[in-house]
């Protein structure tokens, strides 16, 4: 693909730290998180910021981890606002300084978008193993609304909670939230792991659709989105609308991606302190790698909806056949779709406890793995 056909990023998500209070067992952060370490520093962000407004950037995502662990997060924030980005920080509302959220708006934070697991709190200890979640996070919520921000709840659907879809809907419309994300969990990293103790059944995802389709029906006022999971599905989700097309991440070391998880493949990703964002979005080999066509299988490349999915997501392609190339195993033409039938059909029959996301456990995967 020519830089002529390149189009700029539109939404940078900065990664500002891997640390977090919280161990949910469905995190996206790779296994071996405790390999990152806090690399950049406030004037490395800085130059991310610039360099990827001037090729015309917009949105601003900021993330973890947990982003409000990261001492300069105001001056990162004013920064991002004095560019003219609309910034939305993505956050448990856990393990902040007291007046946090009143420094980030002052300093032109837009959005809130804020994890909250379930309405019941033994639930949402069970899925955070932190005992003051609940409680943190509520009134967190609280000073949000209180502080004229717009708040968009995501809950994160599992086994253990998504027989309360109704009891969290009504409690999000409590909080006056704006937004309610029901995210059916992709499964890579922590959520792939723990598939067999976090996948829920057909029939539980059908009710919880309809509960989620009943209020939609009856009540105007809060917007609820449902995001359908990819193991019960036929065909692949666009990924990121496109590899390389639209989404730019930034890990805390410094290691671009084209998308959040796009480090477990086998390619090697380039770094903005070694490079410019010009660069590496449009020179590098990883990002052009998948732009296009070429790279596809036969499969995929003959497909009259390759415009529309572009063969599927690759991390999970290459999660589930060891081939980043093959076509997405959730679409029912892949020669390895069964893989995906196998995995549900021994998940929905286990009884597996989660494995939190902690230092711990990913210093036990790093040592069990040798080769990463």
């Amino acid at each position: 693909m020519s830089n002529n056909e390149i189009k700029p990023p539109l939404w940078l998500l900065l990664e500002l730290t891997h640390k977090c209070p919280l161990e949910c067992a469905y995190c996206y952060n790779q296994l071996d998180f405790a390999n990152t370490k806090d690399f950049m520093t406030k004037e490395d962000w800085f130059r991310v910021l610039e360099e990827s407004r001037e090729m015309g950037a917009v949105q601003l995502g900021i993330s973890g981890g947990e982003p409000l662990l990261n001492k300069d997060i105001v001056e990162i924030v004013q920064k991002a606002s004095d560019l003219k980005f609309y910034t939305n920080l993505i956050t448990s509302g856990v393990g902040g300084e007291v007046g946090i959220l009143k420094k980030l708006k002052d300093a032109g934070l837009k959005t809130v978008q804020l994890g909250i697991q379930s309405h019941d709190e033994n639930t949402m200890t069970l899925i955070t193993n932190n005992k003051t979640a609940y409680r943190d996070k509520i009134a967190f919520a609280k000073e949000v609304k209180a502080l004229g921000l717009q708040l968009i709840v995501n809950t994160c659907i599992t086994r253990q909670n998504i027989h309360q879809i109704g009891e969290i809907i009504e409690f999000c419309d409590a909080l006056d939230a704006n937004y309610l994300e029901i995210a059916n969990i992709q499964y890579y990293g922590w959520a792939l792991e723990n598939v067999d103790a976090v996948l829920p059944t057909k029939e539980q995802l059908d009710k919880a659709m309809e509960v989620t389709n009943h209020y939609r029906e009856e009540r105007k006022d809060m917007k609820v989105f449902f995001v359908v999971p990819d193991y019960y599905a036929t065909r692949p989700k666009a990924c990121m609308n496109g590899w390389g097309s639209t989404f730019l991440t930034i890990n805390p070391d410094g290691v671009a991606l084209p998308c959040n998880t796009a480090n477990t493949l086998p390619l090697d990703f380039p770094n903005v302190k070694d490079h410019s964002i010009e660069y590496i979005w449009e020179e590098s080999e990883s990002f052009n790698y998948f732009r296009g066509d070429k790279w596809m299988n036969p499969t995929c490349r003959t497909c009259p909806e390759k415009e529309k999915d572009f063969g599927g997501c690759r991390c999970q392609a290459f999660a589930l056949t060891k081939d980043m190339h093959e076509a997405d195993p959730v679409c029912d033409k892949s020669s390895y779709h069964g893989v995906v039938k196998k995995i549900v059909e021994t998940a929905i029959k286990s009884d597996k406890t989660p494995l939190y996301r902690n230092k711990q456990n990913s210093l036990h995967f790093i040592k069990s793995n040798p080769s990463l």
